[in-house]
């Protein structure tokens, strides 16, 4: 096997659909099965649009929205908005990760679905993976696209993971009467949740916030009630909306901080190379974008025109030039929401000044990535 991918989601379905067209051996293990929700923003922006419907993606046909304006308001309801320069697009995870999974498999990718990876090792210029169900797979290459946390970072001893984290992560599905062209940032106490539109007249509603926001009430609909209503235009959304869930999605336990792209011969990708925080909801085109930088560099050393040593220090190198800054933008201005006089004063300031609101937003946004 050339290659193996830890993980199904947008860097390892774009890699590996990459790789397999350029002719190697791809097999992807992910423990659930398509199609699946996760939570994420869901708001793409279009630096990766051309990229993806060169890949094939048929973005009109899934029902992908077109999103322009960018609105932000603070706890106490004041609001501002601004045009986004680039602009992007909505669309759930559950119909983007499904098309890129049925088009990895007709290019030839293997899946072994519903199963997890327990240890990686590298030995001999080579992997050897365990699988939990004690099935072990060899192979020349291992991507990780496992993810915001894994049992891989753990057992690589990933220096991130010796630090606990606060945050929790809550998204739903809703029908609402809100703008199809706007993503929308609602600051709380201790938090913020983004509100967009995706396909089929749905909005993705997902939050951001702390366990020590949600310890004091119990449960997520209480601490919703007692804390996100604070918000009056959360409080409108959760008490005017049809939620489609039965229950959200939820996450914990994950990691902002700095990590790095390559780890004991692991090429990282997605967001097991680095998280960048939803208020900048620009995590699904870093995954994107990655999977395509990984594949090609991939590509070359699977062919034989560069040896491992500089396929990882070039991996590194590029991935850092491309995402870190990018990336530490976002964790910057994370330090302004969430607060709740930062959050006013924030309003205030990018009130006055706009171009500094859209010059922060464009920070956080790449260029059109180039097809190829």
């Amino acid at each position: 096997m050339d290659v193996i991918i830890i993980g199904g989601g947008l860097a390892g379905l774009v890699s590996g659909l990459e790789l397999a067209r350029a002719g190697h051996s791809v097999t992807i293990v992910e423990r659930k099965t398509y199609p699946f929700h996760k939570v994420c923003g869901e708001y793409i922006s279009n630096e990766v649009r051309p990229y993806l419907e060169w890949l094939g993606v048929d973005l009109r046909a899934l029902g992908a929205t077109h999103i322009k304006q960018f609105q932000f308001t603070s706890p106490s309801g004041r609001s501002l908005e601004t045009a986004l320069d680039l602009g992007g697009f909505g669309l759930s995870r559950y119909t983007l990760d499904q098309a890129l999974y049925e088009m990895a498999q007709s290019a030839g990718v293997q899946f072994l679905l519903g199963k997890q990876v327990e240890t990686v090792r590298f030995a001999s210029d080579g992997f050897t993976l365990e699988l939990n169900d004690g099935q072990v797979l060899t192979s020349r290459l291992v991507l990780g696209a496992f993810g915001k946390r894994s049992k891989i970072d753990k057992q690589l001893q990933r220096s991130f993971m010796q630090k606990p984290s606060p945050y929790l992560g809550v998204k739903y599905h809703i029908r609402t009467n809100a703008r199809l062209d706007t993503i929308a940032l609602h600051n709380f106490p201790d938090g913020y949740c983004g509100l967009s539109s995706i396909e089929d007249g749905k909005f993705c509603l997902c939050y951001l916030t702390t366990r020590d926001n949600l310890r004091p009430f119990g449960t997520i609909p209480a601490m919703e009630q007692a804390v996100l209503f604070q918000n009056p235009h959360l409080k409108r959304i959760f008490e005017r909306s049809e939620f489609l869930y039965e229950k959200p999605e939820v996450i914990n336990e994950f990691s902002f901080a700095p990590k790095r792209a390559v780890e004991q011969h692991i090429l990282m990708a997605g967001d097991s190379a680095g998280l960048i925080t939803p208020l900048c909801g620009n995590g699904m085109a870093l995954a994107i974008h990655g999977g395509k930088l990984v594949s090609a560099l991939s590509s070359q050393y699977l062919r034989g025109n560069i040896p491992r040593t500089e396929l990882e220090h070039r991996y590194q190198t590029e991935w850092s030039a491309r995402f870190a800054r990018r990336l530490w933008v976002g964790r910057t201005v994370q330090r302004l929401f969430g607060d709740k006089w930062l959050s006013e004063a924030a309003v205030t300031i990018f009130g006055a000044f706009n171009p500094l609101l859209r010059g922060v937003i464009r920070q956080t946004h790449g260029k059109v990535l180039a097809v190829e």
